[in-house]
């Protein structure tokens, strides 16, 4: 069974989060959520967990397995790693390397083969600021990131622009492709 990684950082489209993990869960993949402390205050971990059948990881410093390392365990398991939605801050966590929470912290330890995706949500005007910008296109060249283009829609803040999450079925088809193109290369190697 292949497994998703999915981080969910403190937007207002964190909600939709619920859609996505139910929906990739009854697809047949394990998802491993990780979440951003400001995201539990829009969508609890309950919820996600309910809808994964499996614990959601919130904190670096919780290790349940003595072990066991959780945020290298949880790169390591990873056969995509999909941030969905992704802050302007924890996009300007993963582009520079900052790693103070647990997503970060797992972002920087992925085996550089693992497939990621990002899927930006917040208001137009910091999605189309410069240096959010230049964070996504480091998270491109230099981190192999894909970016999942966020909708043109009138946002929660009464601002019409880009900015809006993607549909979650955009969201589950760019996640289909990326495992699909991974194990292709897999198998031809």
């Amino acid at each position: 069974m292949k497994t998703i990684l999915l981080g969910v950082s403190g937007s207002i489209s964190a909600y939709k989060a619920a859609d996505l993990t139910n929906q990739l869960t009854k697809l047949g993949y394990q998802v491993d959520v990780v979440m951003t402390q400001n995201a539990t205050k829009f969508i609890t971990p309950l919820t996600l967990q309910s809808l994964s059948h499996r614990p959601v990881h919130l904190d670096v410093m919780t290790e349940n397995k003595p072990a066991v390392i959780n945020h290298i365990d949880l790169a390591k398991r990873a056969d995509l790693f999909l941030v969905a939605p992704a802050s302007a801050n924890s996009i300007g966590k993963l582009a520079n390397g900052i790693a103070d929470d647990l997503l970060s912290t797992v972002a920087l330890a992925l085996l550089p083969t693992t497939p990621k995706l990002i899927a930006p949500a917040m208001n137009t005007y910091m999605y189309q600021n410069p240096i959010t910008q230049k964070n996504l296109t480091t998270l491109k060249e230099v981190a192999g990131y894909e970016e999942i283009i966020p909708r043109e829609a009138l946002l929660a803040c009464r601002d019409y622009g880009r900015g809006a999450l993607a549909t979650i079925d955009t969201i589950v088809e760019q996640s289909l492709a990326a495992l699909k193109e991974s194990t292709d290369e897999k198998s031809e190697s």
